[in-house]
């Protein structure tokens, strides 16, 4: 990471500069909010969006320009938080904040004068003095060690560090047209006309990519349930599934339905869509999102866990099985930086013994010929490729089918092998992994 040089020219230069630098630095008052926010996010008991959420609910007071640059600046550092550990030596908040204005948002020492107590002009120039370049690849990457250790195992270092640095960026707003409603073309002029600036997503046929973050919850398209947020490579684990007309479809672990309601749009609202999950609270947060989609063909279910009763009496029912299994989220980094640092090698080994339960007991609802897609937004083999082989090996009744051969009879210009393997790096969406398992006639 390199700094801008004073220029040594008269008068504009510094003149922007300066305006820059201003444009930049938080008040006093946002920093306070951001440093007492740090310190309870950076215990990391809980997810950081939770947190941020209770505070603003706390103090509402705060102006939507306060939140605003409060949200920014801690999911900021969160991004980078291994790099900014490093070059200011302390994880405490105060040097965190310092480091991410100088090093990160690029703050001249003289821009940052206004904000610094006494001594603290010589740790920033000590900052300025660094340099990350001969840094251990984890520190580079903005990765725990473990994490990059088990990446590793599959990846080169070229391809971590981009993988890891394209994760220190914020992630692109991606929506899903519901095809029941409107067009994709119509939906993307009728946005543009409102002055949003919108594009088809690369790979999914019903995606948009909006720039910047407008409130798009608020918007009449979203409310007539003709849009939903989903990322790209979420909404691909759906044409891998490739459901049709009146058949009898699940999906195993439904959430608050963001997959669900892509299925029950590609069936036409025809056929027998079930929304199994073990948890009350996400099954009620699809209720109203179903309702503005309009369709009509989806049954959410409740059940207790992977053995539950009402599950057996549905062994062999079913012509599609969506697994989007529970896991480590790193792929949703850009999302969820804290991600990286709450999650540890056990509670990921804890994760892998649940998914193979999970893929093992979904497996069982197929018919004959029927196929199943296990998909995670991990980036770690063992929650992906390991789930998968190890299930193959144990269950010869499956079979993999190449995930670019499914998505090429669906017109979708996308090869990354046998099994789909998303990066933020090289595809623009989340980090992401899905395998296409048929049982045999």
């Amino acid at each position: 990471m390199t700094l801008r040089r004073a220029s040594s020219r008269r008068g504009a230069p510094h003149a922007r500069e300066v305006a820059s630098d201003e444009a930049k630095r938080p008040t006093p008052g946002q920093l306070a909010h951001v440093a007492m926010l740090l310190a309870e996010v950076l215990a990391f008991t809980q997810p950081a969006d939770v947190l941020l959420s209770r505070y603003f609910r706390t103090h509402p007071g705060l102006g939507a320009r306060d939140r605003h640059v409060i949200a920014e600046t801690v999911f900021g550092i969160l991004r980078h938080l291994r790099f900014l550990e490093y070059m200011s030596g302390s994880r405490a908040p105060r040097p965190l904040l310092l480091a991410y204005f100088h090093r990160i948002q690029g703050m001249s020492l003289r821009g940052l004068a206004p904000l610094l107590n006494a001594g603290e002009a010589e740790q920033v120039a000590a900052m300025r003095a660094g340099s990350s370049e001969q840094a251990p690849l984890a520190v580079r990457a903005d990765l725990p060690d473990w994490v990059v250790e088990r990446l590793r195992t599959v990846l080169d270092e070229a391809t971590i560090l981009a993988l890891g640095r394209a994760m220190q960026q914020p992630a692109p707003l991606d929506l899903r047209v519901n095809t029941l409603k409107a067009s994709r073309e119509d939906v993307r002029a009728r946005l543009a006309a409102q002055g949003l600036a919108v594009t088809p997503t690369p790979f999914s046929p019903v995606g948009l990519r909006l720039v910047g973050k407008p409130a798009i919850q608020h918007h009449p398209l979203f409310t007539a349930g003709v849009i939903e947020v989903q990322d790209e490579g979420s909404q691909l684990t759906g044409f891998l599934l490739a459901p049709t007309r009146h058949e009898r479809v699940a999906d195993f672990c439904a959430g608050a339905g963001g997959k669900t309601l892509l299925l029950g749009a590609l069936m036409h609202s025809q056929g027998r869509l079930y929304a199994f999950d073990v948890s009350a609270a996400r099954l009620a947060k699809l209720r109203p999102r179903l309702a503005r989609s309009g369709l009509s063909n989806v049954y959410p279910q409740l059940i207790t866990d992977e053995r539950d009763a009402r599950l057996k009496r549905l062994t062999g029912k079913f012509d599609r099985v969506l697994v989007d299994a529970p896991c480590s989220g790193l792929g949703t980094l850009r999302r969820n930086p804290d991600l990286k640092w709450r999650q540890t090698p056990d509670s990921v080994a804890e994760l892998t013994a649940k998914q193979a339960r999970i893929l093992a007991a979904a497996s069982r609802l197929l018919k004959p010929a029927g196929r199943l897609v296990y998909a995670t937004c991990s980036i770690l083999p063992e929650e992906n490729e390991s789930i998968v082989e190890n299930f193959l090996a144990q269950h010869p009744e499956f079979q993999l089918i190449p995930a670019n051969q499914v998505l090429a009879r669906q017109h979708i210009a996308l090869d990354t092998g046998a099994y789909l393997e998303l990066s933020p790096a090289l595809h623009a969406t989340d980090g992401f992994f899905a395998a296409v398992l048929e049982r045999t006639p």
